[in-house]
């Protein structure tokens, strides 16, 4: 992806809302503060990368409380695939 933009995350916010937005990508850097991994690639900073998610559309205001609730599931069930492997 090339540069992003505050439009193409607006376009994904809706309303044109620069506040909502900019509560998005707080709340979203502060899971990734405590471990959440990024939805896209690359090596930028957290706040670039965020932006890049929200202009993905992986992140949006519906989806933003399930993420880390989704990741504890996958640990929990790769954990489990795990220790069916070991046990065989």
């Amino acid at each position: 992806m090339a540069r992003i933009t505050v439009e193409d995350c607006l376009t994904k916010v809706g309303d044109d809302n620069r506040f909502a937005l900019i509560h998005l990508a707080v709340e979203r850097i502060r899971q990734h503060r405590k471990g959440e991994p990024f939805l896209v690639t690359g090596k930028n900073k957290e706040v670039v990368m965020t932006l890049r998610e929200i202009a993905a559309g992986k992140v949006t205001f519906d989806n933003i409380h399930e993420l880390p609730k989704q990741r504890k599931a996958e640990k929990a069930a790769d954990a489990a695939a795990e220790e069916g492997i070991a046990e065989e």
